[in-house]
């Protein structure tokens, strides 16, 4: 599989979350330590599928577990900036979604990081994996919507 998309710029992102930084997400060289970049990717996905997609984290019957992950850095960040996390659904299987996060400076439109969460959905109760018809369909529309 191509990388290339890491490096897509701003407008390949179709929903957009600003991320305050906080002074604690720093690292010793003043940076924003790398096990950051991995809460703002949750972050920008949580906020996209209560807001955007409708999910109900509290009562679905059905929940994302995340069984993948990988980031690529490519200019560091650090606090106070502000950090904007673009997100695109790029790919929906049967019973997961693959979901592909840019993390900008602000005013810039080359990612200063840029990678990938993949979801397994699965049953509350069972954590038995379920087809994603399962999922409520405003959120299974919403999701389909931001593909």
């Amino acid at each position: 599989m191509s990388q290339q998309w890491r490096r897509d710029g701003r407008d390949q992102y179709k929903h957009y979350l600003q991320i305050p930084t906080r002074w604690m997400d720093n690292d010793l060289y003043v940076h924003v330590n790398n096990v950051n970049y991995y809460s703002f990717f949750d972050t920008v996905i949580g906020r996209y599928l209560i807001e955007a997609a409708g999910f109900d984290i509290a009562k679905d019957p059905v929940v994302g577990f995340a069984v993948e992950s990988s980031c690529s850095y490519f200019k560091p960040l650090s606090f106070p900036q502000a950090v904007d996390a673009g997100l695109r659904v790029a790919h929906l299987g049967h019973t997961s979604a693959r979901y592909e996060v840019g993390l900008f400076r602000e005013n810039d439109d080359d990612p200063a990081a840029a990678g990938y969460f993949v979801h397994v959905f699965v049953n509350r109760s069972t954590d038995d994996p379920l087809s994603l018809i399962h999922i409520s369909e405003p959120t299974r529309l919403g999701m389909i919507s931001y593909a």
